[in-house]
């Protein structure tokens, strides 16, 4: 995988300085939509590999996979909302994030960039109804004339049953 996304998250992450984290989202392309996960979440991003299955789970849970010694499951964002699959391919990343300390990695087709989006930007997800993949939702960020769904992580990981 390039440097480059690494490089994004190595000048934004691991700053010491926590004000330097809020209103910035890491940015990925999904099913030719741009989409936002709140920076503080985010670990780190690899490239895709080999991903073990393990039986009786979801549908959207891959499997899991060896990141230097620990063993992390492995989500498919595009199965999660209920998407199309699609094969990955050298763009293909896994976003590491951490949310109740615990590690999951999320599938996405290409990491974006780190982008600010101050909250005066952000706009409440709009009122589908009862639609599945709405309650994933944080808001709507505004970047110029582009719009990048922000997503709850913690909705991601947690069906409602669970909580």
């Amino acid at each position: 995988m390039s440097n480059t996304a690494e490089d994004m998250l190595d000048d934004d992450i691991y700053d010491d300085d926590e004000d330097t984290q809020k209103d910035k989202y890491l940015t990925f392309h999904l099913a030719g939509e741009d989409y936002g996960l709140d920076i503080a979440f985010v670990t780190e991003i690899i490239g895709i590999q080999k991903i073990t299955e393990v039986p009786d789970m979801p549908g959207f849970i891959k499997g899991v996979i060896n990141l230097r010694g620990k063993v992390i499951p492995v989500m498919d964002i595009r199965l999660r909302f209920n998407m199309e699959a699609k094969e990955y391919d050298e763009r293909t990343c896994i976003i590491v994030v951490d949310i109740n300390n615990s590690a999951v990695g999320l599938v996405v087709d290409e990491v974006r960039e780190v982008a600010g989006i101050p909250e005066a930007q952000v706009e409440p997800p709009p009122k589908t109804g009862k639609g599945e993949s709405s309650r994933y939702l944080k808001g709507m960020g505004k970047i110029d004339d582009e719009v990048k769904i922000l997503l709850n992580a913690e909705k991601l990981l947690y069906d409602e049953e669970l909580e």
